[in-house]
């Protein structure tokens, strides 16, 4: 009989040891994200799944943003990058933006799995969903928000991002695919400064 069916067994809050109850909540975390996307899986929830206190997913991963990072192996951090968008002057920031997005993708270690993740989201509805509302909310959402910047805006200069990208690294398309960061960042910058204007 298990301590727990003896009525032994511990409630919410801490477990034995520090790595399983991460890995506990990353287990749980990514049933939630994947059940209810990004938008519908609370710290709350997560840390009920998990059988722990909210307290404790605050200690591991300090917000949802972390934890979907760490639970879905997201190769971005947005508090990392956001503050830098955020702390862009408004007539910079298309060449800020530019500068971010060749350096994640100029990033073999971080490529990789943002293409595994854009493939899934190609064709399952459910990871489509969970990459929306995570790059909604969290990557985009408070930069359009600090700089009074509609996401259509938004939107907009990051698929033209995405869509160079693509050329860039997926497709090989020359001369892009073998174009110099800066020679890029220089041609880029302008076309979504109009976006973000």
């Amino acid at each position: 009989m298990t301590e727990t069916a003896r009525g032994g067994g511990r409630g919410p809050g801490r477990r034995p040891g520090p790595t399983e109850t991460r890995e506990a909540i990353l287990a749980a975390a990514r049933e939630l994200f994947a059940a209810k996307g990004y938008d519908g899986a609370s710290l709350r929830a997560i840390a009920r799944a998990a059988g722990v206190d909210p307290a404790l997913v605050h200690h591991f991963f300090g917000n949802k943003e972390g934890v979907f990072v760490a639970a879905m192996r997201f190769p971005v951090d947005p508090s990392e990058l956001v503050p830098k968008i955020m702390a862009t002057p408004r007539e910079r920031l298309g060449e800020t933006m530019v500068r971010v997005f060749l350096g994640v993708w100029e990033d073999a270690d971080r490529r990789a799995p943002i293409l595994a993740m854009l493939r899934s989201a190609m064709t399952n509805e459910q990871a489509a969903t969970m990459m929306r509302q995570f790059v909604s909310s969290a990557l985009f959402g408070r930069a359009a928000e600090t700089h009074g910047i509609p996401m259509l805006r938004l939107n907009a200069a990051a698929g033209q991002m995405v869509g160079v990208m693509i050329f860039r690294y997926v497709l090989k398309v020359e001369p892009i695919a073998s174009a110099d960061t800066e020679e890029l960042v220089e041609l880029l910058s302008p076309a979504v400064q109009h976006y973000l204007s």
